[in-house]
């Protein structure tokens, strides 16, 4: 949907992943240093692990994406509850071997079988298995017991294994598993992204997509992403996603901080509602937002306007005294409102985003400003309908005595 409004060539934040719009941040880069460095040994086990959603599946999938598969064959297996058995037999399907009525032992003798024939074809074998804390103890067993098989000294099969942090917890702690940490040659823990490469990586994926600056996006956007998603790409991917989403509803242009903060609100159910102060007590709209403070009372009540003086009363000081005792009334209207007052109240700090609460902050700030606009509007109406007044009386002043002075001449 938001693609087409915004005319990209495909989704860039999509959660699936995709190999084609992988990027390459410094823990990536080590990773793939890692990766690389275990494949030309062509021999024992490489653990990559990281949290869910820091990029390890993709990582892995640029990989092979720019292997020579004239040379290396490799299967990827995403493992459950997987037994000794089953792991083995997993792996032997997605290597395209049929294992169907194979007892274990006819099952070991078919994939050494088939890790020969591949040698023999001048092809290494790589096993590419994901999310290894699922598995179980035996069956990460048999997999070091794949590794042992052998032709003429070299190594028959390779293992990666991707994992999130429990699993690295599991391997280092386990008594069961000392001879499969002897054969883990490199290890690499994916860290989340720095601060400072959520906007090239936003950018970048964007720009994969066929981005040509719509919409626009300011900088202080990449910032408030960071301490919302703590540099995880998948937590910046679909933020991105809803945030574009919205976007595409709304006919934005611009992605900003308030864009930014009505998403999560949507997104942690948060829908803020201030009040009229007549329909809430104060300690209650406190309780809904501690930027709300109670404002100063305004004067609704319309001016007393009284009978014009008889003309034969007023001379030009009693006027003087009338026109500044109206005047200063004005001025008293308009200063009962502390304007200034009640946007000094919203202090900046309370404006920085916090985990959960920009999104409030926004909407509190939004519904102040339209809060302070009504409040003007009263205030220009009391002060023309004052003005309205002291014009008319003024008019009215003046005809009365040109009245008199004509009726002066007349006799």
């Amino acid at each position: 949907m938001y693609e087409a409004f915004y005319g990209l060539k495909s989704r860039p934040f999509q959660l699936t992943p995709d190999p084609h719009y992988y990027f390459e941040s410094l823990t990536h880069r080590k990773a793939l240093s890692y990766l690389g460095y275990g494949l030309a040994q062509g021999e024992g086990f490489i653990v990559i692990t990281g949290d869910v959603g820091a990029g390890k599946t993709t990582l892995v999938g640029h990989l092979m994406a720019t292997i020579d598969k004239a040379r290396l064959t490799a299967a990827n297996i995403v493992t459950t509850k997987l037994d000794g058995e089953d792991v083995v037999r997993v792996a032997a399907n997605n290597f395209g071997f049929d294992t169907d009525g194979m007892d274990k032992a006819q099952l070991l003798g078919a994939f050494e079988t088939f890790l020969n024939s591949e040698a023999r074809a001048g092809r290494r074998c790589l096993l590419i298995v994901d999310e290894s804390q699922n598995l179980e103890p035996s069956a990460l067993e048999e997999l070091r017991m794949l590794s042992n098989f052998q032709l003429g000294g070299e190594a028959l099969l390779q293992i990666f294994l991707l994992g999130q942090p429990e699993f690295r917890d599991m391997l280092q702690n386990s008594d069961r598993l000392e001879q499969l940490r002897q054969r883990v040659i490199a290890h690499h823990h994916l860290d989340p992204m720095e601060a400072a490469e959520v906007e090239p990586y936003i950018t970048h994926r964007l720009s994969k997509s066929g981005w040509s600056g719509r919409p626009k996006i300011t900088s202080d956007v990449f910032k408030l992403i960071y301490s919302e998603t703590n540099g995880v790409p998948r937590k910046i991917n679909s933020l991105m996603s809803r945030v574009l989403l919205m976007g595409s509803v709304e006919k934005v242009e611009l992605i900003d901080q308030a864009l930014i903060g009505r998403v999560l609100a949507d997104l942690n159910g948060d829908k803020v509602e201030i009040a009229e102060p007549e329909n809430l007590s104060e300690e209650q709209l406190a309780e809904k937002s501690p930027l709300w403070k109670k404002p100063s009372k305004v004067s609704t009540e319309e001016p007393v306007q009284s009978d014009p003086m008889p003309t034969s009363h007023i001379d030009e000081k009693q006027e003087a005294v009338s026109l500044k005792v109206a005047d200063t009334e004005v001025a008293k209207t308009i200063s009962e409102e502390p304007i200034q007052k009640n946007i000094s109240e919203v202090a900046p700090g309370s404006l920085e985003p916090s985990d959960k609460g920009v999104s409030k902050r926004v909407d509190v700030i939004s519904k102040r400003l339209s809060l302070l606009e009504s409040r003007m509007n009263e205030q220009e109406e009391n002060m023309h309908r004052v003005l309205t007044m002291l014009v008319n009386w003024v008019e009215s002043d003046v005809r009365s005595k040109e009245s008199y002075i004509n009726a002066g001449r007349a006799a």
